[in-house]
């Protein structure tokens, strides 16, 4: 095992609830000890409290899965090949992952919102290819990051997350972790159509620079003045 995959397990068991419980209750005997209510065995205490602390907020919480689930290594996609590549294959992988649909975790309004994105994304690839627009360098870059990095990241964090704490608990933004993942997508839809009204109005314009150029040339009288 590497020691990325090593460190990756460490950082997983860091951030799971247990171990918060775990440290919860471990530090009640140590702050006993500070306040001069135990002596020595305040350790002790510390380090059997931890364990106790670790088994019930796995059993509440569940237990923290420290290896790599093989649809969470499918959501590393490769940056290999030219955007349209990236975003093709990036949208196997995401609408494999809406088929799987690890533990029943993906809700129907994540679902509907996820496959939505991949038929925004897919129009866009073929608005892409039979339009006469092209995006521009930054839009490029946040067509090619939204299928690649941004969308399977938001997916593969929110799955990390305990089912029961991701649906009940509230966060520091005041929502839970699903209605969270909502808004993220959302976010994601509105970028899309952005991206896909920018290369609308290039083909309209380039459409409209015809419609002029042939008027100029005929003498058409249906189009307004430039």
């Amino acid at each position: 095992m590497s020691a990325s995959d090593w460190s990756d397990r460490a950082t997983r068991f860091l951030h799971s609830a247990p171990n918060w419980c775990g440290l919860g209750l471990a530090s009640l005997p140590l702050l006993m000890k500070g306040v001069g209510l135990l002596g020595g065995a305040a350790f002790g205490m510390a380090a059997g409290g931890y364990l106790v602390g670790v088994l019930v907020g796995g059993l509440w919480f569940g237990f923290p899965v420290l290896g790599r689930r093989a649809w969470e290594a499918d959501l590393l996609i490769a940056d290999q090949g030219d955007a349209r590549q990236v975003i093709e294959r990036s949208l196997q992988v995401i609408r494999a992952l809406l088929q799987h649909n690890p533990d029943g975790r993906l809700s129907a309004d994540i679902q509907q919102r996820v496959e939505g994105l991949c038929g925004q994304m897919e129009s866009l690839l073929v608005q892409w290819e039979q339009g006469r627009g092209a995006l521009s360098l930054e839009d490029e870059f946040h067509a090619r990051h939204i299928a690649r990095s941004y969308l399977p990241e938001a997916l593969r964090s929110y799955l990390s997350i305990p089912a029961d704490f991701a649906r009940r608990r509230l966060l520091d933004n005041g929502r839970t972790a699903h209605d969270t993942l909502i808004a993220t997508l959302d976010d994601l839809g509105t970028k899309l159509v952005q991206l896909s009204d920018d290369l609308a109005s290039q083909d309209a314009q380039a459409f409209l620079s015809h419609s002029r150029f042939l008027g100029d040339k005929f003498g058409s009288r249906a189009l307004p003045p430039r």
